[in-house]
């Protein structure tokens, strides 16, 4: 099934919906300055909506925070192939770009049924690397509204790390994360985490790297049916990418063993 929300969830809020002026974080729409239209302050909405435009996927949580955490009330996921052809080409397809306004309408019609007062809407690798990513971007601002922060790879590994610091066993003095996307994949090590008075512990982050390859443009370049060992071997570039990422694992390893920390 191409698209994923969830059934059952918690019915929208009534009352006025406060909308935000920064970029990719809550401005999907972009009239009203965040006020309660009857005229009086309202209360800050505790609703939160969290949207990655990635190379292959667009997804969307809504959650409002419960306990130490949040339980998510809404969700959204659809296949728009954001990347296809960007390999080659270097642009975002036509095709793609009206994949893309389609789910990121949805998206937008979600989080407007249920009012979500703070959002943080990024895209990843398709908008860094393609050479219309900025005038994407405009677009969706002009057609949807919604502005979109497209996020630098530091940032990426930053969010990953972020994401999976709940899932982390506290007694552990380290973890190595690999994000693997559509159109990068992020290597991060992580150390104990840091503890907070409230919410998930924050990530440590003493290490990471990010190569512009994922299974997008992999599958694009060399096929993603059927990768036997022998046409594995005979790619220089996925022997190339291979050695590349053993040999970051190796110094992440030994900066870990002698106190050092390496950021590539």
């Amino acid at each position: 099934m191409e698209d994923e929300a969830g059934d059952g969830l918690d019915p929208a809020p009534t009352g006025p919906r406060h909308d935000r002026d920064r970029r990719g974080r809550g401005s999907y729409a972009r009239s009203g300055n965040g006020r309660d239209p009857s005229g009086g302050d309202a209360e800050p909405r505790t609703t939160y909506a969290a949207l990655d435009l990635g190379t292959n996927n667009c997804r969307l949580l809504v959650a409002r925070p419960a306990g130490n955490g949040f339980r998510v009330i809404d969700a959204f996921s659809r296949i728009i192939r954001l990347g296809e052809g960007i390999s080659a080409s270097g642009r975002i397809s036509d095709a793609a770009i009206e994949r893309a306004v389609s789910a990121l309408s949805v998206c937008r019609d979600k989080m407007r049924y249920r009012h979500a007062g703070r959002a943080r809407l990024i895209a990843t690798e398709a908008c860094r690397a393609a050479e219309n990513g900025d005038a994407f971007r405009a677009r969706i601002l002009g057609e949807v509204g919604l502005d979109l922060e497209i996020i630098d790879r530091k940032t990426e590994a930053a969010l990953a790390a972020t994401g999976c610091t709940p899932l982390i066993d506290p007694d552990t003095q380290g973890v190595i994360l690999f994000d693997i996307g559509g159109g990068s994949s992020e290597l991060v090590r992580l150390g104990p985490c840091v503890p907070t008075r409230r919410g998930p512990p924050a990530p440590r982050i003493e290490g990471w790297i990010s190569v512009p390859l994922g299974v997008v443009t992999l599958a694009e370049r060399h096929g993603g049916h059927e990768v036997t060992r022998e046409i594995f071997e005979a790619n220089k570039e996925l022997l190339t990418l291979h050695e590349l990422i053993g040999h970051r694992l190796v110094q992440i390893l030994l900066g870990l063993h002698r106190g050092r920390t390496y950021s590539v």
